[in-house]
């Protein structure tokens, strides 16, 4: 056990302070009981002699006042030290055992109080007329007062004493209580001792044996569970150290600008992105996350921050602002969240990307409005002007419903479209893969389109090894091809040339190329031509039919498959597309 050679020990303390209680108690108790046995000893007296007087009082009615009576009453008492007084109401000695002559005796405090209340002690007091210390006691009658007395002398005094055996008693319980006492101190300051060592060690985060044992009483379960508790702190403790490591790392990576701060607004933590955001927003170089309060297009955030922080009153939910702030080309999002404890944090956001995709969604939303429009209108307008014209000519009729039947099929292939692009950006890691013969596919689609290419004297060349495969969709691959394939036989033009190759295949990637001899387009579109409903000739291309969304599914279909792609126009005229598939 530590102990400290300059200091008392807990037990010790303990033990010194509950015996100086308790001896302080003892002496009281002692005083006390000295004091009642003192004062039963002097009633006890008080009595007796009380008892004397009676007895004079009863002689002298029977057998008058005469020291003869008196004489017989002290023989019969065997009491030779008795002195006995009668005295009168006004203080006169009728009758004085010892003294013939003893003067009056009004002012003897005993003869007053017997006046006053019929009874008047005296336990000490030395006679004026004797010299000799007396117990007086004193008896009021009817006619006089009967005074009573005995020398204060060893004898009585003896008789008054207290008894001193329970002293003694207590002096022995006490010993004992001492033995027990210093045992009972002793194992609990050793248990004191064994938890302010622990409570030390934890201190100084010293090495601590949490399988110390401790003694089997209230205190040791007390001292088990403050280490059981200490031994979950500190596993909890361990816990948050890991957590705030992972936060940080996480604050660091994330792809947002954050920063904490302190109710007086200074900076916690801030991330890297969040310093190049804020340098991005300010005119003026900004070092420090605290900064940022200064500049003026955050005025709106941090005024919202200095108003809330005002509130003396404890915050019981969560207080958020935002603003928009368009800067340097970028769009950011910017919002304080001030916690309960008044602390807050500011996250800046580069939206630039999403608002353009919210933007192109709008406008993509509009296009398929646009689109799907024209096909329903004319269809409707044929139906009407059917429905409204009973005898119209069977010829008329005939060309009404082909046209309607031509719409209708050009709206079933812009939802399929539709539907194709729209399954690519929702769920493209849903799409099911498989190993596709990339020449048995453009077979296919020749096949397809034999009569069309036919008709139209388009001369096709293939250059396809008959073994390459490439793990990939179906049908998006078919998309790929059949796609590019309607896109040359809608705008090439008639007797062209159209030619379908791998010419590079390495172990992971290959290379196509997909051109044909026609008339080509401008450079101007080039980047374009796979925007969804992007259409060089709008009126054209609404004539020769199709939905303006092929290039685009091309385009997503080949980013699906790990490539990319790209258009050009040939030296000797046509258009040509270059793109790459992820074996």
């Amino acid at each position: 056990m530590h102990t400290n050679n300059r200091y008392l020990s807990f037990h010790q303390k303990l033990f010194f302070s509950i015996i100086s209680t308790f001896l302080v108690f003892i002496l009281l108790i002692s005083y006390f009981q000295y004091k009642r046995e003192k004062a039963f000893r002097i009633d006890l007296m008080t009595e007796q002699l009380q008892n004397y007087n009676n007895l004079v009082f009863e002689m002298i009615q029977e057998k008058g006042l005469s020291e003869h009576s008196i004489r017989e009453i002290t023989q019969f008492l065997n009491l030779s030290d008795l002195r006995i007084s009668i005295v009168d109401f006004s203080g006169n000695v009728l009758y004085d055992t010892s003294l013939k002559n003893p003067g009056n005796h009004f002012d003897r405090p005993e003869i007053k109080a017997a006046l006053t209340y019929g009874r008047g002690v005296s336990v000490r007091r030395k006679s004026s007329t004797t010299g000799k210390t007396f117990f007086y006691a004193a008896t009021r009658y009817p006619n006089y007062i009967i005074r009573s007395s005995r020398p204060y002398d060893a004898s009585l005094n003896q008789q008054l004493r207290a008894n001193y055996n329970f002293i003694l008693f207590t002096a022995t319980l006490l010993l004992i209580l001492l033995f027990l006492l210093y045992k009972i101190t002793k194992k609990l300051g050793n248990t004191i001792a064994q938890l302010r060592d622990f409570s030390e060690k934890a201190d100084k985060n010293l090495s601590i044996d949490t399988t110390e044992e401790f003694p089997k009483n209230e205190l040791g379960d007390i001292s088990q569970h403050i280490v059981s508790l200490f031994r979950r702190q500190n596993a909890t403790r361990d816990e948050l150290l890991m957590e705030r490591e992972k936060l940080i790392s996480h604050l660091h990576t994330t792809q947002e600008g954050l920063a904490v701060f302190t109710p007086d607004k200074k900076e916690i933590i801030a991330n890297n992105l969040f310093i190049q955001y804020i340098n991005l927003i300010s005119d003026e170089p900004i070092k420090s996350a605290s900064d940022i309060f200064e500049i003026p297009e955050l005025q709106e955030i941090n005024s919202h921050i200095s108003r809330a922080l005002s509130i003396k009153s404890p915050m019981t939910f969560l207080q958020r602002q935002s603003v928009h702030l368009n800067k340097n080309g970028k769009i950011f999002h910017v919002q304080s969240i001030i916690f309960q404890d008044n602390s807050f944090e500011v996250n800046i956001n580069d939206i630039t990307k999403a608002e353009e995709e919210f933007r192109l969604k709008r406008q993509l939303t509009q296009n398929i409005a646009h689109e799907l429009k024209t096909p329903v209108s004319s269809i409707q307008g044929y139906m009407e002007t059917i429905l409204n014209n009973p005898d119209i000519p069977v010829e008329k009729l005939h060309s009404f419903i082909e046209r309607s039947f031509l719409q209708s099929q050009r709206l079933s292939e812009l939802l399929r479209d539709i539907s194709t692009l729209t399954r690519m950006d929702e769920a493209p890691n849903l799409i099911e893969k498989e190993e596709i013969n990339i020449s048995k596919l453009v077979e296919q689609i020749a096949g397809e389109l034999d009569a069309e290419l036919s008709r139209k004297d388009i001369h096709l060349i293939t250059d396809i090894d008959p073994a390459l495969t490439v793990h990939g969709n179906a049908s998006l691959l078919y998309s790929i091809f059949r796609n590019l394939f309607d896109n040359a036989l809608a705008y090439a033009g008639e007797q062209v040339e159209i030619g379908v190759s791998c010419f590079r295949n390495d172990h992971d990637r290959c290379f196509f190329s997909f051109y044909d001899t026609g008339i080509g387009i401008a450079e101007e579109h080039l980047n374009r031509i796979f925007e969804r409903f992007y259409r060089v000739d709008k009126g054209r291309s609404r004539k020769l039919g199709g939905t303006g969304l092929g290039l685009s599914i091309v385009k997503n279909a080949v980013q699906l498959h790990g490539g990319t792609i790209s258009a050009k126009n040939r030296p000797d005229g046509g258009l040509e597309f270059v793109f790459s598939l992820v074996k």
